[in-house]
């Protein structure tokens, strides 16, 4: 498998690339579009830096490319969106420079609290203006950190030894980890009102592009000082502009920008403004961090050992993986089996989950739900990457639903698959540690393997039917592996399951269809 570096990657990244066997590594820096578009066409991953602009065109061109590593945080060099509908898996950096960034964050507080830039750039031109840079003290303020993931977290820390109290704010904080850092957990608009520093540590996503704005900005204290060492486009630099001209921001520290690099910027112009060109993670431990941590990361991507670190696809630990592979297992052969049982076009997926399983992490089990239902029709193009872009493209809504109470089994995963004509129902489980059994489809129990051919019959519960079925199929030379039945009733309406080892002509399926007592009969392959 080939392995192409388009930016310049620390040595420590490139010789772990390089130690594996089965990895011819190429590196080719400053590439024009033109010429990765070109090429990309041969390899199997791409690692990249935030030089390389990664676009639809270019991964439109990539026919075998599995995997995109990103040595860093920010993947908005890289176009997510045509990754995950074309199956590849984008994978960043995000542990390996946040100590790099935090710290950043901290000298730019600091570097704003006590003017020091532009005190030193006065002395260097010959004056002594002690009066001019007066400053201010960081004690017993309070910093407003919006986003409290792993650098907000450090930032927070190092803040705290300064005798600054801390407001955070973010939608996914849970109030224990708050209590575990000593934040105070707040909400966005608290946050704005009370904070004399307020630091951003979000993603830019479509959610936070211009958090904050002209409104938001109306909502500080007069006097705020506003720090962004995440990306550029979380704050509105126009409305920061006025907000500095106004006098009701005191000053920022800004280390992105919506453009990069920011030309004939009027942030720039203004006094009270700190500046840096994008140095986050620009130490040497950050740089050999994310390079090393990619390097591993691709590594184990390309050669099955796992997925860390995927922006596209659920990723789990290897602890909890060993506890639910059987399940992701499961899941997409439950997929496939009601998607092929229905009849329709599908409009809704519910998936549920039942008893203990509720309470692991279930992202990629309904990946593989997704996976299962759309495979029969769309094959080898849809896999666990690109599974939930196909089904909303497809207008199928998927709704996924936890319930902690155990009734007949310890675990269950049930799907409920609606179409435009009807609503279909399996569920499954697994016994012991991987022993897979579908044991309900729709009102009839039954218990089955979800392996290779099953045919489903819906037939009246009569003497003689399973008889003759069984005679229809000797003759036809097809043997079966296992059979299970289901019924409401005696004498009602019924199902049979049968695993066969070969596949049933379907001129035997249609003569099994026309028999007495038999209203249905399907081949589904698993």
């Amino acid at each position: 498998m080939r392995v192409l570096v388009s930016d310049k990657l620390a040595k420590e990244g490139l010789a772990i690339l390089e130690k594996e066997k089965q990895l011819q590594v190429d590196v080719q820096t400053e590439l024009k579009p033109e010429e990765l578009k070109k090429i990309i066409k041969d390899y199997d991953a791409l690692v990249v830096r935030s030089g390389t602009k990664v676009t639809k065109e270019i991964i439109q061109a990539a026919k075998k490319l599995k995997i995109i590593g990103r040595a860093g945080v920010g993947v908005d060099n890289v176009d997510v969106e045509a990754a995950s509908r074309q199956g590849i898996v984008v994978m960043n950096t995000p542990g390996g420079n946040t100590i790099s960034t935090a710290e950043h964050t901290l000298s730019m507080i600091l570097a704003l609290a006590r003017s020091i830039p532009q005190a030193h750039w006065s002395l260097r031109q010959g004056r002594w203006d002690r009066k001019k840079f007066m400053g201010m003290e960081l004690y017993g303020k309070s910093l407003g950190i919006i986003g409290l993931g792993r650098i907000g977290a450090e930032v927070a820390k190092r803040a705290m030894s300064f005798g600054m109290k801390i407001l955070a704010y973010d939608p996914y904080l849970r109030l224990e980890r708050a209590q575990a850092l000593q934040v105070e957990s707040v909400t966005l608009e608290q946050l704005l009102k009370n904070a004399d520093y307020i630091s951003v540590h979000t993603p830019l996503v479509e959610e936070t592009k211009h958090l904050i704005s002209d409104k938001e900005i109306n909502l500080m204290k007069k006097g705020v000082r506003i720090i962004n060492c995440a990306r550029g486009g979380i704050i509105d630099e126009q409305a920061l502009l006025k907000g500095i001209q106004s006098g009701k921001v005191a000053g920022c520290a800004l280390d992105v920008f919506e453009k990069e690099p920011p030309q004939q910027s009027s942030l720039l112009q203004q006094e009270n403004v700190v500046a840096t060109p994008h140095l986050g993670a620009s130490t040497e431990e950050a740089q050999v961090n994310v390079a090393i941590d990619i390097a591993k990361q691709v590594c184990d991507g390309l050669l099955g050992r796992g997925m860390c670190n995927a922006v596209n696809v659920p990723c789990i630990s290897a602890e909890t993986s060993a506890l639910i592979k059987p399940y992701i297992n499961l899941a997409e052969k439950l997929g496939s089996l009601a998607s092929q049982l229905c009849k329709g076009r599908i409009q809704r997926l519910r998936i549920e989950y039942r008893g203990e399983i509720s309470t692991y992490e279930t992202a990629l089990m309904s990946a593989a739900c997704i996976k299962g239902l759309l495979q029969p029709f769309l094959g080898e193009t849809v896999n666990y990457v690109n599974a939930q872009v196909l089904a909303k493209e497809r207008g199928i809504t998927v709704e996924e639903a936890k319930i902690e109470k155990i009734e007949n089994y310890n675990n269950l995963i049930c799907l409920v698959a609606k179409t435009d004509k009807e609503e279909s129902a399996v569920w499954g489980t697994v016994f012991g540690k991987e022993d897979a059994r579908i044991v309900k489809i729709n009102k009839f129990h039954v218990e089955t393997h979800p392996l290779g051919y099953l045919l489903v019959i819906k037939n009246r519960d009569l003497p003689g039917v399973v008889g003759d079925i069984g005679t229809l199929l000797g003759k036809n030379k097809i043997n079966i592996a296992e059979m299970t039945f289901g019924r409401e009733k005696p004498g009602g309406e019924a199902i049979s399951v049968l695993n066969v080892d070969s596949v049933i002509p379907e001129q035997v399926l249609e003569q099994m269809r026309k028999a007495k007592n038999i209203f249905d009969a399907k081949l589904i392959r698993l």
